[in-house]
């Protein structure tokens, strides 16, 4: 970690902190061509505008513009960025990335999950992040995608919010990536851009089995489940019940909080 070449620095400190952060993390090194091709600007431009911090790394970036970064990313859309640190520390910094293609009113009075300072072990470094900035970068994503559901509640770590949408089917914003894979399985797709996970409610016994079943396997995880629409919406007659339910199985829930973001 000692190395004078600063992108060999930051290049070698990413790959050895992905493998330490829970979950599966793979690593991006810009710029990826070779620094005389101005393409490489594009890249770099684009992740300055997406760091999601108005503390530290802005700071830095308004300072100097953005040279090099590693760009962790992991298979349900987050990405944390490692950046140089230009102050008298002359340090790293690891900042959370914005998703992309979601509209500005969806981060509206969400607190944007600013970046932490790295002591420059990625051992060490590693429990700071899964236990600070990974919270609440996770915390921040999950209420950013359900606003995009119209103001619904957001979900947590621990507790995974359905929602009925106007044409029947069921959105939910995990957060993490412990019940994407469940959700999936279940039949469930997730949009690309926005990761939002969707069960299409064509065949609405279908769609009741499949949210009776993933119930148990949530809960055997550590995590409840309530599904909620809006007041104006009626559930199709095969849908679980409205009333609360034991551990294990789906609860029916409201409540509209509204969330956004000022950037």
């Amino acid at each position: 970690m000692h190395d004078h070449d600063t992108s060999g620095r930051l290049a070698s400190y990413a790959d050895v902190l992905a493998d330490q952060l829970p979950g599966t993390w793979t690593t991006t090194h810009l710029p990826t061509k070779d620094k005389d091709d101005p393409s490489h600007l594009t890249d770099l431009a684009e992740l300055a505008e997406r760091i999601w911090d108005l503390d530290l790394a802005a700071a830095s970036l308004a300072e100097q513009p953005l040279q090099q970064a590693a760009v962790l990313s992991r298979p349900d859309g987050a990405q944390l960025a490692v950046l140089d640190r230009h102050d008298s520390d002359d340090g790293l910094l690891i900042a959370g990335v914005a998703p992309r293609a979601l509209p500005d009113d969806a981060y509206r009075a969400v607190r944007e999950p600013h970046a932490i300072a790295l002591a420059g072990d990625p051992f060490l470094d590693a429990e700071q992040v899964t236990d600070d900035l990974l919270v609440r970068y996770d915390t921040a994503i999950a209420e950013v995608r359900h606003n995009t559901l119209g103001g619904t509640q957001p979900s947590q770590p621990d507790r995974l919010a359905l929602t009925w949408q106007p044409d029947g089917s069921i959105a939910t914003a995990p957060v993490g990536e412990v019940a994407g894979p469940i959700l999936t399985a279940a039949g469930f797709v997730q949009d690309n851009q926005t990761g939002i996970y969707r069960l299409d409610g064509d065949d609405t016994r279908a769609q009741a089995r499949t949210m009776r079943a993933i119930g148990p396997q949530l809960d055997s995880l550590g995590i409840t489940t309530v599904l909620q629409h809006p007041a104006s919406r009626t559930s199709p007659p095969s849908a679980p019940a409205t009333t609360p339910a034991p551990a294990g199985h789906l609860a029916q829930g409201s409540g509209t909080p509204t969330y956004g973001r000022a950037r």
